[in-house]
């Protein structure tokens, strides 16, 4: 099939080609019932049962379409979009605007330094050599210790100025963590996420330059809102239903006000009169990360027939 030429009409929908983010994004669109076979080696996919177009980019190159207007919407992290708005400013006509965090992915963007070494805080950096693959963050960041204004504003090209550091930014698009031990760099910029990798190669964060999670993005101007909308609004009920179980159980009326202390809801508890007219039953939202203690209070006040019960999927505010 000629997928070019399928396009039309359909909005473009941007997504992690591998990496990190790339499994929790396929579960996320799976969830949205957004179905789709993605071809051997292509890296376009037609939904099925929508008016939609997969284009799976490397997650680095998401934010460049989106914001060019060539995507209508994607999924990359924070990070990413932070150094594209670093290196092309945001216009009335480009740029991106973040819909949703989809939280996962959280990693933090940090100056890393040799354990080992006389390095204790970034500004001991400054006028020395530094490896990253997030240029333009790492050049902002540095801008300030250097006492630059951020950001420099443009030229008369309309092309952003440059603005001279005595720090040496150079860019490595792979293996950043090995410059220091390889005597490329006297620090770098990174991505850390358990911080594993960082230590192995004997390396200590000393500031962070930004945090960042997986978020939804989408141009200024997407060909179909309705449709921009129908999928946020799909993918927030996901990661609803990821937060969340369902908690029922019985309580005394007489602790009504104990159960609605305990399990307050998302919005209110559902309570229902049962055929005992002393009891009572409640049914309402928990976080999935607090159920053990809840569980564990509703038993001590004499709560009975505690039920925990998962959420496939939902719509809520």
């Amino acid at each position: 099939m000629d997928l070019v030429n399928h396009l039309e009409g359909r909005l473009l929908f941007a997504v992690p080609k591998k990496g990190r983010l790339q499994q929790a994004t396929l579960h996320l669109l799976a969830g949205s019932d957004i179905k789709f076979k993605r071809e051997t080696r292509l890296d376009i996919a037609l939904v099925k049962n929508h008016d939609i177009a997969l284009v799976f980019l490397p997650a680095a190159d998401i934010p460049t379409f989106v914001g060019e207007g060539r995507v209508d919407l994607g999924i990359t992290g924070r990070d990413q979009v932070a150094e594209h708005e670093a290196t092309s400013p945001s216009t009335d006509y480009s740029g991106v605007e973040e819909v949703l965090d989809l939280g996962f992915g959280t990693c933090k963007l940090q100056v890393q330094v040799p354990e080992k070494g006389g390095i204790s805080e970034a500004k001991d950096l400054v006028g020395k050599n530094v490896v990253t693959s997030f240029t333009g963050l790492t050049e902002q960041y540095f801008a300030r210790l250097e006492g630059h204004e951020v950001p420099n504003g443009f030229n008369g090209s309309g092309s952003p100025t440059k603005r001279k550091l005595k720090t040496k930014i150079k860019f490595v698009g792979g293996s950043v963590e090995a410059a220091c031990a390889l005597g490329v760099a006297d620090g770098i910029v990174d991505l850390v996420e358990s911080g594993e990798t960082m230590k192995a190669a004997g390396l200590k964060a000393i500031d962070t330059v930004v945090t960042s999670t997986a978020v939804l993005i989408k141009s200024k101007h997407p060909s179909n809102e309705k449709l921009v909308n129908l999928i946020a609004s799909r993918i927030k009920g996901v990661i609803t239903a990821q937060k969340y179980v369902l908690c029922q159980y019985n309580i005394p009326r007489a602790k009504l006000d104990i159960g609605r202390h305990i399990t307050p809801g998302k919005r209110a508890p559902t309570i229902t009169s049962l055929d005992e007219v002393d009891w009572v039953a409640f049914s309402c939202m928990v976080e999935k990360e607090r159920i053990a203690t809840v569980m564990d209070e509703l038993t001590s006040v004499g709560a009975t027939d505690i039920l925990v019960l998962g959420i496939e999927n939902s719509r809520t505010d």
